[in-house]
């Protein structure tokens, strides 16, 4: 279904089409924080008011009460021919405030099956450093990472938080996170989470020791 751009502003326009990029690249609408961080919005009561806008000229419905809860007239779009039946695809260097399945970060994709880890791979993650040493994860290692938007304590994870995308341990009392490397050269990071914003992009479910074959 086509929708009609005309009477939404440039900016709208704008959200719009990183809302359908989400959806065809994701597979899933972005969240209200996504949309603060892709236009660099200070407060997620303006990302609220454009999407509201954008509900009221007819170019999305929002559900209520959903992080996700935003949807397009006509349903989803189709995933990009770029994530089907390609393999999982490999994500080397992410973008500050771009969704981790962005187009542009895919470097390849590699012919491994999802279901050989559990839960399932969705992508796999380039690691850059030796933060995570200690666990056994090294610089050039590859992780498979299973989508979640959620973790326990305890769980290596990959998380968004300042524009970067980090992998570490998850650590949480109330709303103090804590992100724990195995590495004592490197700090954890601590987020407040009522006064600074923290996604969690991913839990890692396997590890494939210096990367793949070209």
């Amino acid at each position: 279904m086509t929708i009609d751009t005309t009477g939404l502003t440039r900016r709208q326009q704008e959200i719009l089409a990183f809302i359908r990029h989400a959806l065809e690249t994701e597979g899933r609408p972005p969240t209200r924080a996504e949309v603060c961080r892709a236009f660099g919005f200070k407060s997620p009561n303006a990302a609220e008011s454009h999407l509201r806008a954008l509900a009221a000229k007819g170019a999305i419905t929002l559900e209520e009460g959903r992080a996700r809860g935003i949807r397009l007239p006509g349903g989803f779009p189709r995933r990009s021919s770029a994530f089907r039946d390609e393999g999982l695809p490999l994500i080397g260097h992410v973008a500050a405030g771009n969704p981790i399945l962005a187009i542009e970060h895919i470097e390849s994709h590699h012919p491994i099956d999802p279901s050989l880890f559990s839960p399932r791979a969705d992508y796999l993650l380039r690691v850059k450093g030796l933060s995570m040493r200690d666990a056994g994860i090294l610089d050039g290692d590859l992780l498979a990472i299973h989508r979640s938007e959620t973790a326990r304590n305890g769980q290596v994870v990959v998380a968004r938080v300042r524009d970067d995308v980090t992998v570490k341990t998850f650590s949480a009392r109330g709303k103090l996170v804590s992100l724990l490397p195995a590495n004592p050269d490197f700090e954890p990071i601590t987020v407040d989470t009522e006064i600074e914003p923290l996604a969690i992009e991913g839990l890692v479910v396997g590890l494939i020791r210096n990367g793949l074959p070209g």
